[in-house]
């Protein structure tokens, strides 16, 4: 960045004005650090944005995706996907009031900031209390989901551990489109199905894409 005016560089627009200021080049910029032999850190940022589409394209990106660009390697697209998790985590950072889910948007609003856009698969439960209050959410399968792989057993057993009355099952897919395939519809019925017989309601099964999601319960096919 040597061929920038010194006020004009990102960290010290940052430092005067404050990370509002900078521009989504110029954040990235700051994170990559240094530039390459084909130009400086502000270059292979417009470069990494170029390749990705845009700054939302990080949301679903893997290390090899980021490493493609000229001046990014392994450690530097390492240190934009920790900057990406981070970002995620500050937007799903627990309250201190337990949240509420009554409604398919509000739990969407619940989990997309944490899951979606994800690049692999994820299946998960929400765990409720009587009033649907979040105990907890866990990932139980990171991967291809079928029925073989999402096993009620595995989803009751973490319900039963966690003291739930109610659950909310989720499961990403990859491709942005949230529409449930027929395996994710006989998913959802076997594990209805379970937690009659165990007395855990099942709430909703919620698929989610890039920034849309798809509720079972809406749907009518829970």
């Amino acid at each position: 960045m040597r061929d920038v005016a010194l006020a004009d560089r990102p960290r010290e627009k940052l430092v005067r004005h404050g990370p509002a200021a900078l521009g989504d080049n110029e954040l990235l910029a700051l994170v990559i650090g240094s530039g390459g032999r084909s130009g400086g850190a502000l270059a292979v940022a417009n470069d990494l944005l170029a390749a990705q589409g845009g700054l939302h394209g990080l949301t679903s990106s893997i290390c090899d995706d980021l490493s493609r660009v000229t001046g990014i390697g392994r450690a530097k697209a390492a240190r934009l996907l920790a900057a990406v998790e981070l970002g995620r985590r500050t937007l799903a950072h627990a309250p201190r009031v337990k949240q509420q889910i009554r409604t398919p948007h509000e739990a969407a609003a619940y989990l997309m900031p944490s899951f979606g856009s994800r690049p692999v698969e994820h299946f998960g439960v929400v765990l409720l209390d009587t009033k649907h209050r979040v105990i907890r959410t866990t990932v139980l399968t990171i991967g291809g989901l079928n029925a073989t792989i999402v096993q009620p057993r595995e989803v009751f057993r973490e319900a039963i551990r966690g003291g739930a009355a109610a659950l909310l099952i989720f499961h990403t897919h990859p491709s942005g489109d949230p529409a449930p395939s027929p395996d994710d519809i006989e998913i959802t019925r076997r594990l209805v199905a379970a937690g009659s017989l165990m007395g855990v309601d099942v709430v909703d099964h919620l698929i989610l894409g890039d920034v849309r999601y798809c509720s079972l319960k809406e749907t009518g096919q829970l």
